[in-house]
Order: C-alpha cells, then structure tokens, then sequence
C-alpha cells in the first residue's frame, strides 16, 4: 500500500506543471493563487493531500484537456481549414473524420513544438529538479503560450473583451488576464480560419459554374452538375498538389 501510493504521488508530480497550466488558464495568477490554498504534492512526510484528492484534480484536469487542446493552441484553425477543403471539393466524407482530426492534431504538434520545448525547459525541468516552486512553474510554463496566444490575437478582438470585462485599460500585454485572452484568440482564429476557408472555395465555385452553365447550355437539365464538376476538382486539386498547398499555407499563417 506504501509503494503504490508513492508511486501515485510520483506519478502526479510528474504531471504537476501540466496540471497548473491547466488550471491557472482558466484565472489569472493573481485569482490563482490569492485564494491562499496550498497543496503540498511532494514526497515530505508532511503532505496531507489525500490519494483521493490528487486523483480527483488529475481527473478534473484531463477531463479539460480536449478544450485546452482545442482552445488554446493552433488546433481551432487547422481543424476548419481542413474541414473547408472537404466541403469545396464536396467528396462527402472523404477523407475520414479520422483522418482528418489526426492530421490537424499531428500539426497542431508540429505548429506548437517551439512552445512546448520552451515550457519544457523553462518549467517543466526546473519543477522536476526541484529548483522552483509550483507557482513559479505555473508563470513560466504559462508565458510561453500567452506569447503565442498574443501573437495569433487581433487588437481588436482583444479590446472587445477587455471592455467586456469591464477592467481598466491594460498598458501592456502582460497586464492583460488569461481568461480575457483565451476568447479573444478563439475568435481571431475562428476569424482567420473563415478568410483561409474563402479563399479555399473560390476556385472550386468557379468550375462549379462552368459546368452548370455548360450543362444548361446543351438541354441536360436533369444531370446533376455536381457529379460532372467533382472529377474536375479532383484533377484540379491533384494537379496544383493541393494537400501540399494547403499545408504549407496553414503552417506558414502561424509564422
């Protein structure tokens, strides 16, 4: 029983600075930690967290991984461009749901590796180490992603919801909260996703007409122009090597 609880407490601290990412997004670091609870998760024979507890925050923390995931990192904007792609070539279901997620989360990785490298060295190391505590993990590990976060948000969109909030007008970045980022980077995403997904569509609306008038012109009323126009798309989009474009593009819009 001793061993298997040590394990649990090595097995969470190994996953703390995940888990204050996790929750310090959803506040700011002052609403985070004035609340003056502390959990002392170590290996000190004066924790008093209970088994229990740290299995319920780890719970709770996963449970919210697909949103931070989503939400958070360049997840939102690939997973819509993608989806634009399949509805202007109108292949239905081709390719998969499947295919389609896992290729905009495997470049939602390569996208967001120079952040988690950065956190990694910055936070999660040093916690590891012992050499800082878990609130300086927590404002290390936090920075890196409000900087790509900051970068990828329009002023905009970020002046909508400081006024919203109600606060006083931040003077620089770093006074502006994290809950007051996170929705203005979902729609300045949201945002370039529409204007990519546009630009997208234009090319297949074109050939899209051209048969429709074509087939208007010459009585066949009754076919379908959908079925004529897909192989053409398909030739266009194999032609012009369309995954590659598009790729390329989405990658690049992040630079």
């Amino acid at each position: 029983m001793i061993a298997s609880s040590s394990r649990l407490r090595k097995l969470f601290r190994s996953g703390m600075p995940f888990v204050l990412v996790g929750l310090g997004m959803l506040a700011s670091p002052k609403v985070a930690w004035a609340a003056g609870l502390t959990l002392d998760l170590g290996n000190s024979a004066t924790q008093q967290t209970s088994s229990s507890l740290q299995i319920l925050m780890l719970m709770t923390v996963l449970s919210l991984a697909p949103a931070l995931l989503m939400l958070m990192t360049s997840f939102t904007r690939i997973i819509i461009v993608l989806s634009f792609v399949r509805n202007a070539l109108g292949t239905q279901q081709l390719p998969p749901n499947q295919v389609m997620v896992g290729l905009a989360l495997f470049l939602s990785f390569f996208v967001m590796a120079p952040t988690w490298n950065q956190i990694n060295t910055t936070a999660v190391q040093p916690y590891m180490k012992n050499q800082i505590t878990q609130s300086e993990a927590l404002a290390k590990a936090e920075e890196p992603l409000r900087v790509f976060m900051f970068r990828q948000t329009r002023e905009k969109d970020l002046e909508l919801f400081v006024g919203l909030s109600k606060m006083e007008r931040p003077k620089t970045y770093r006074e502006v909260p994290t809950y007051v980022l996170i929705p203005a980077f979902v729609i300045s995403e949201l945002k370039t996703a529409f204007q990519m997904g546009f630009a997208i569509f234009i090319p297949f609306i074109v050939i899209d007409m051209i048969v429709s008038s074509t087939l208007m012109s010459i009585g066949m009323m009754m076919l379908p122009p959908m079925m004529i126009s897909l192989p053409f798309k398909l030739l266009l989009f194999v032609l012009v090597d369309g995954w590659h474009l598009v790729v390329q593009s989405l990658v690049t819009s992040f630079k």
